[in-house]
């Protein structure tokens, strides 16, 4: 019997709904906000202002384009969190309203698993490649950067994970130093296909286990811009895209480092990548290229499941709610989770 879940994500700064039917998806609306460009990064009170003009007409756009109205619900998932506090309490409450007003259950969903499981989401006119369990997934976004074992749709583990910083942190604060645009991730991507990726060594970390770091390649790219510009006031300018590209081939390696060594001790060979970062085209051309040397079936996700989206949320909620797993009315937001 088929489960229709509508999924709910507002944990930063993208609202999205989404109707997804047992695996095959629907509809997927997302209403991104602009307003934090100017300012360079995701401001939380604007951010949660946003969320609640948007909520409202984007759940409502994502049901009349899957066709399916409230009652044909099984199940509302909402993402409880890890994120901003603000933003996360404007799905959940919405979630709650809903919930009582149509007396359907709720399933709480924490994101980075809705990440992970964006790899068994399947589209109306074709099915999309799923991972074997058990499988490693390599989650990169501008908050996390984790190495995740993967045993079934609910039981999952982290294994490996930064002790500093996350990836994409790494590039947007990197992008900031050259004066580029928020969010500096896609613009130093762009830039890297021009550059030359050995133009500039810089410093890598030295971590133990699956874990990684990124403050010291921080670090390293901050000093490198401050000696070469104190000597040549226009070099950022002239020598972008290789600082660009250098930088890009060095988080790329680094987290491929860590995630071959994953695979080559557990023996697993499915790997995926799933978050912001992993719409990277450094990063998925790394992966496919390294999977074809060592023998893995890799899994890229989707673009359009890349970013924050609800499609995720509700994947994640499908398998919850085929568990029995249902929230209560008195759930409430959480900004971290410790446990995946």
């Amino acid at each position: 019997m088929d489960i229709t879940i509508l999924g709910i994500e507002s944990s930063c700064d993208d609202t999205s709904a989404a109707v997804l039917r047992s695996n095959v998806l629907l509809s997927n609306v997302i209403a991104s906000q602009a307003v934090h460009v100017k300012y360079g990064g995701v401001i939380p009170e604007l951010a949660s202002r946003a969320h609640q003009q948007n909520i409202v007409p984007v759940v409502d756009t994502a049901l009349r384009e899957a066709g399916v109205t409230a009652d044909e619900l099984d199940a509302i998932a909402f993402t409880r969190g890890p994120g901003l506090v603000g933003s996360l309490l404007v799905g959940v409450s919405f979630a709650k309203g809903l919930s009582i007003a149509r007396n359907i259950p709720m399933v709480e969903v924490n994101h980075l698993q809705g990440h992970i499981l964006s790899h068994f989401i399947d589209l109306p006119d074709r099915q999309l490649p799923h991972p074997s369990f058990p499988f490693l997934c390599l989650l990169v976004s501008g908050g996390h950067t984790q190495i995740v074992r993967v045993d079934s749709p609910t039981r999952m583990r982290i294994i490996g994970t930064t002790i500093d910083d996350a990836a994409g942190e790494a590039f947007d604060k990197c992008a900031k130093v050259m004066g580029l645009p928020y969010p500096g991730g896609p613009v130093i991507d762009r830039l890297a296909r021009e550059g030359d990726p050995k133009a500039f060594r810089f410093a890598r970390p030295h971590v133990e286990g699956y874990d990684y770091s990124f403050s010291g390649l921080k670090t390293s790219f901050l000093y490198t811009l401050r000696d070469a510009v104190a000597s040549d006031p226009g070099f950022v300018e002239r020598r972008k895209a290789d600082l660009c590209a250098s930088l890009q081939t060095t988080i790329v390696e680094i987290l491929l480092d860590k995630l071959v060594r994953a695979s080559k001790e557990t023996g697993i060979r499915d790997i995926a990548i799933a978050g912001g970062v992993s719409a990277n085209s450094g990063l998925r051309d790394g992966i496919a290229e390294t999977g074809r040397r060592r023998g893995w079936r890799t899994f890229l996700p989707e673009f359009k499941f890349t970013t924050d989206n609800a499609a995720m949320i509700a994947m994640a909620g499908y398998y919850r709610y085929k568990l029995g797993e249902v929230a209560s009315l008195d759930v409430s937001p959480a900004a971290r989770l410790e446990n995946m």
